[in-house]
This record gives structure tokens, sequence and C-alpha cells, in this order.
């Protein structure tokens, strides 16, 4: 397996370099669901597991060609196996950009052993971590952190998803999924910390997660209103970019900005990718392939 260093490609030069640049635009890649398998397609889905490597390859190629701070991945890296991440994290080390990941619910399909293991081999600190670069918090959330998939049998939060899977079908909701999940009640706390020591800092804050909370939608996480509640009362919260429903999405509420990323693995042969750049009351979104442009207006804090 590839270990932390491997994964995690940016030099110090390289970053030092771009130091530099930090009055200029912040500047950063947007990658969702590769969802890489070695197998056949899925045509009632429309995926097309197998080549998303060869997509891969040509999303890098363009995006060392930009000038960016970072290309974070926002999950479902693979589609089930955990050989098939020796497939696919290869690419990613052909980037002359530093790689951030975090974790979707496909990423967990791997035998019971290796599950622990998973955010290790895409070199992450831990399922849910934060980031500062020029001034813009990145706070990266784990939204399997209680689900069906990812906890172990017999680990209380799998019990707990069962009850909150139960909870939301009992209610209702579109999104009472198994393939969703939702944040527990200390990763609930951690956030409200990260959101509050951004605020103290002056920083504003970009949440990254898999799973979108808005619009409604099936792909929803569970505790989507939940959070949407949270961060409509925080003014430095600019944008919620996710992956998870390969369709895409949009919705602004409370002037932030949820941005749902088009899945890499859907057609044969159209791509999806998009780099996105934040300046001033700006944020730019430049799609490539099946990815739309947007330009965005933030709000004042």
């Amino acid at each position: 397996m590839l270990s932390r260093r491997s994964v995690l490609t940016a030099s110090a030069a390289l970053l030092a370099a771009r130091a530099g640049a930090a009055d200029g635009p912040l500047r950063f890649g947007v990658i969702a669901d590769p969802q890489y398998a070695k197998a056949p397609p899925n045509l009632t889905l429309g995926r097309y597991y197998a080549n998303s490597l060869d997509k891969m390859r040509a999303a890098v190629d363009a995006l060392n060609g930009e000038d960016l701070r970072f290309v974070v991945t926002l999950g479902d890296i693979i589609d089930r196996d955990v050989a098939s991440y020796d497939r696919i994290l290869p690419i990613y080390q052909t980037l002359r950009h530093e790689t951030r990941f975090l974790l979707g619910n496909h990423d967990f399909e791997v035998a019971p052993e290796h599950r622990g293991r998973v955010p290790g081999l895409l070199g992450m600190e831990g399922p849910y971590y934060d980031f500062v670069v020029a001034g813009i918090r990145f706070v990266v959330l784990d939204g399997n952190d209680v689900s069906l998939f990812a906890p172990l049998p017999g680990d209380p939060r799998r019990t707990l998803a069962a009850e909150r899977l139960e909870q939301a079908k009992t209610a209702g909701l579109v999104n009472a999924k198994p393939w969703n999940g939702s944040l527990s009640e200390s990763q609930f706390a951690w956030l409200e910390r990260r959101l509050a020591a951004a605020r103290t800092a002056g920083e504003r804050v970009v949440v990254l997660n898999h799973y979108p909370v808005a619009p409604e939608n099936p792909h929803n996480l569970w505790d989507a209103g939940r959070l949407t509640s949270l961060l409509a009362g925080q003014p430095h919260v600019i944008a919620y970019f996710n992956g998870h429903n390969h369709a895409g999405n949009y919705a602004e509420r409370d002037g932030i900005h949820y941005v749902t990323f088009h899945g890499m693995v859907d057609t044969p042969d159209s791509s999806a990718f998009a780099v996105v750049g934040i300046a001033g009351d700006r944020l730019e979104i430049r799609g490539f392939g099946r990815e739309p442009s947007r330009s965005l207006t933030l709000k004042t804090a």
C-alpha cells in the first residue's frame, strides 16, 4: 500500500512558491466520485467504474496546467475492493499540487479488516480535520461517522445509525436511505469548536463533506437539517461543497452556497471536475466536462 508521504505529493518548495501568490485569488481543484473499480459498468446507473483511471489521468493533466494551492477529492475515490486504491492513488501522485481527500460511503466498500485503514491509505490525519489556506479555513467532515457501513459490527455508532435511519423512515424523509450517514455528537461538537476558532481568527470557512445537505434530496446527510441550522448562524461560512449525488445540485441559503459537484464516474467518456477561485466577494467555479461553471457572490461577514 502507498504511504502517507507518497500520497501527499506537494513539496515544501512548491508550497513556499505558492505562498508568494497569497494576495491573488485562492484557486484549488475539485474532483467528486471517481469511484474506480476494475469492474464492468453499471448500465442502469450509468457508472463506468474502470473508465475512471483514464478520466483521472486527463483531469490530472488539466489540473497540472493550473496554478492551484491544492486539489481535493470529495469522497468515493473507489467503488469497492481495497486493491482499487493501489491502481488509482498512483495517478494522484502525478499531481504537482497538494492532494486532499475526504471519505465517501464507497470508500468503505472493502473487507471489514481494511475499513479502519482507509483514512491512512489516503494520507488523512483523521476521518475529519481542518486546514487553513490564504485566510480560509476548510473544514472536512466525515458523514460516514454514524452509518451502517463505516463502523464495524459491534460499534455503538452502527447501532445508533440503525436507529437514526428508522427515525428518518418513520418521519417520511426522502433521504432515509441506507447509503447515507450522519455525524456523531463528538464530531458535531468538534465542528462547533472549529467554526468558533475560525471566527476568532477572522477566517472565512468552506465546509467539505461527501454528503449534500441542501437542497432537499434523497442523497442528503441524515442530519442535514441540524447541520444547515448550525451553519446558518455562522456569518463567516461562505460555502459547502460535496459529492455523492452524481447529477450535481445547487442551493443558496442564508448566504451560503451549497454546491454538489458531478460524479466523475458517470458516462463512458465524459468527465467532471472543476477549478474553484475565491477572491473578495466572488466565488468562481470553472467546470470541466459535465461540471457546470458558476459565478457566485459571497456574503460579507
